[in-house]
C-alpha cells in the first residue's frame, strides 16, 4: 500500500519516492503526497521527475483503484524501481484546501442552524458547490449562515487531524454530515476537527487555521428539485 503523506501533513508539496509498478501510463509509488479524487474533492496535479535524469512527467490524474493510489502521467518512460521526486501544483492544492475547510464550516453551520445534511458537493478552484436537503429557499437565512461561517473563519480557529478506531468514531454525534453516506469500512478513521465548531470523518487536505481561508463568498443559490438546494461559493 502506498503511504499517503497528505493524511498526516497537507503542506507536503514535494517528496521523494520509488516507482513500485507501471501499467501503461498508470504509476504506483511507495510514497505519495498526491491526493486522489474522492468525495467531491478533485485530485492533485503536478510533476514526477526521475532523479539523476532530465526525464519529467506531468501528473494528469490521481485515483484510488483496488486500494492503491494510481497516478496517471502524460507519457511513457517511467519504470519500476525508478527513484523520483513528486512535485504538487501547490497553488492549485492550496486553493482546494481552503475550499475544503470552508466546506466543513459551512456544512456544520447549515447542520446546526437548519438541521440539514449535505446531499452532494464538488470543490473547484474557481468556485465550489454544496447541495443540502432543504425544503425551502430562504436567501436571507442562507446569507445569515454564510455570515456565521465567516465569523468562525475570522476567529483563527486551529484545524487538526487525528485518528480513531472506527467503532469509537461512529459513536460521535454528527461525525458524518453527508446524507446517506458512511466513511470507508476500515479499522481506523481520520477525523478533522475545527476547534469546538466541527468534527467530521474526512480523509482530505485542509489548512491548519481557519484564517487561511480568507473569506467565504456566496455566489448563488439554486433549486435543484424537491428538498434539494444548491449553493455556489468561493474563497477570497
Amino acid at each position: 500500500m502506498t503511504e499517503a503523506l497528505y493524511l498526516h501533513d497537507s503542506y507536503v508539496a514535494e517528496f521523494t519516492a520509488n516507482v513500485v509498478s507501471v501499467d501503461g501510463r498508470e504509476i504506483i509509488l511507495d510514497v505519495t503526497a498526491f491526493y486522489p479524487s474522492s468525495g467531491g474533492v478533485p485530485n492533485d496535479t503536478g510533476k514526477i521527475d526521475v532523479n539523476g535524469s532530465d526525464a519529467s512527467f506531468s501528473v494528469v490524474n490521481v485515483v484510488k483503484k483496488d486500494g492503491q493510489i494510481v497516478h496517471s502521467v502524460d507519457s511513457d518512460g517511467l519504470g519500476p524501481g525508478d527513484n523520483v521526486t513528486g512535485k504538487i501544483d501547490w497553488n492549485r492544492r492550496y486553493v482546494l484546501m481552503r475550499m475544503h475547510t470552508a466546506a466543513h464550516i459551512l456544512s456544520s453551520v447549515f447542520n446546526k442552524e437548519a438541521g440539514v445534511l449535505i446531499t452532494g458537493n464538488q470543490l473547484g478552484v474557481e468556485k465550489s458547490r454544496m447541495d443540502f436537503n432543504m425544503e425551502i429557499i430562504d436567501k436571507e437565512k442562507i446569507n445569515s449562515y454564510i455570515e456565521a461561517a465567516n465569523r468562525i473563519v475570522a476567529e483563527n480557529v486551529p484545524v487538526e487531524a487525528s485518528f480513531m478506531k472506527r467503532e469509537d468514531a461512529m459513536k460521535i454525534p454528527d461525525v458524518v454530515k453527508l446524507a446517506n453516506a458512511l466513511p470507508p469500512n476500515i479499522p481506523e478513521l481520520r477525523l478533522v476537527k475545527i476547534g469546538a465548531y466541527d468534527l467530521q470523518a474526512d480523509g482530505g487536505c485542509h489548512v491548519k487555521n481557519t484564517s487561511e481561508i480568507g473569506k467565504i463568498e456566496l455566489l448563488s443559490v439554486e433549486n435543484k428539485g424537491k428538498s434539494n438546494r444548491r449553493i455556489y461559493y468561493k474563497v477570497i
